[in-house]
């Protein structure tokens, strides 16, 4: 298995399972028995905007433990050139990341229109960072097995 394809699988664990752990964390202290108020939209604004710092926390630790046990294992170092294959794969990637998010995006700003809460709102946003990590992950481990 190549490095970037251990770069994609330990990115969709990680991924996976920081927002598996942050979910738990939201659901503790989501407050509970008071109707949509500003406290609530307070709350939902404030978990979306820490759980990106958390992500990219979680991922530089989870790459730099990765770039050390896999040079201890393998006694090589991480490629540092990106040749026009991973660059297209990259690209290709991220445009089914953009994809799945603009999907996410106007199921997120139509949840109101509907008349659902605007909890549903926050939380169809939360649910499509996730599956866009998971996706421009799953994307990349394909498109390096299968090639371009």
């Amino acid at each position: 298995m190549s490095y970037q394809e251990k770069r994609s699988l330990v990115s969709l664990v990680g991924t996976l399972l920081i927002s598996v752990l942050y979910g738990v964390f939201i659901y503790q202290r989501y407050p509970t028995g008071i109707p949509e108020t500003s406290e609530v939209f307070k709350f939902w604004g404030a978990a979306l905007l820490l759980f990106v710092p958390v992500q990219v926390v979680f991922k530089v630790i989870l790459y730099v433990l990765l770039n050390v046990l896999n040079t201890i294992a393998t006694r090589e170092e991480e490629p540092e050139i990106a040749d026009e294959m991973d660059r297209l794969i990259e690209l290709k990637s991220v445009r089914n990341f953009c994809y799945v998010f603009m999907i996410g995006f106007f199921l997120a700003v139509g949840a109101p229109v509907v008349d659902l809460e605007p909890s549903v709102m926050f939380l169809i946003l939360l649910i499509t960072f996730v599956v866009c990590g998971a996706v421009l992950d799953i994307s990349a481990f394909y498109f390096y097995r299968k090639g371009i």
